[in-house]
């Protein structure tokens, strides 16, 4: 890690969770993953994210909001003190940031514009690159 010349908090990494991924990537359903890892963001993003697909918008924002949950638990272990950079580009972050970005939508969806506009700043906040690449 390169040191940090701007003076803010170093970017946090969650931990590598390669075998759960695989298992997601590899086809294996995200309601079994989740079942055996329920503090996994990604697998609770993946089901956020069919839900709002299929139209259940309240049930993306629960599945959201509990992959939301879990990563910040994840990150503060990770220790993040509630602000700084949680880098798009570092995999397992990413569940995390999908689960936020998806909170963010089905708030939005739902009427919930101060939960739309905290979630989606929040987005913007860990990584500028984030909101694009989850189409915010």
């Amino acid at each position: 890690m390169s040191a940090n010349l701007f003076g803010g908090p170093d970017p946090t990494y969650l931990p590598d969770r390669s075998d759960l991924q695989a298992a997601l990537d590899g086809g294996k359903p995200a309601v079994e993953v989740v079942a055996g890892a329920p503090d996994f963001s990604e697998a609770w993003a993946v089901l956020a994210e069919a839900a709002l697909a299929e139209g259940q918008t309240v049930a993306a924002y629960a599945y959201a909001r509990t992959g939301y949950h879990r990563g910040l638990d994840q990150l503060r272990r990770a220790g993040w003190k509630g602000h700084g950079p949680i880098p798009w580009s570092h995999r397992p972050n990413q569940g995390f940031l999908r689960a936020l970005a998806v909170l963010a939508k089905a708030a939005r969806e739902i009427g919930e514009t101060e939960e739309w506009d905290r979630c989606s700043s929040f987005l913007a906040d860990s990584d500028p690159a984030a909101p694009a690449a989850l189409g915010l």
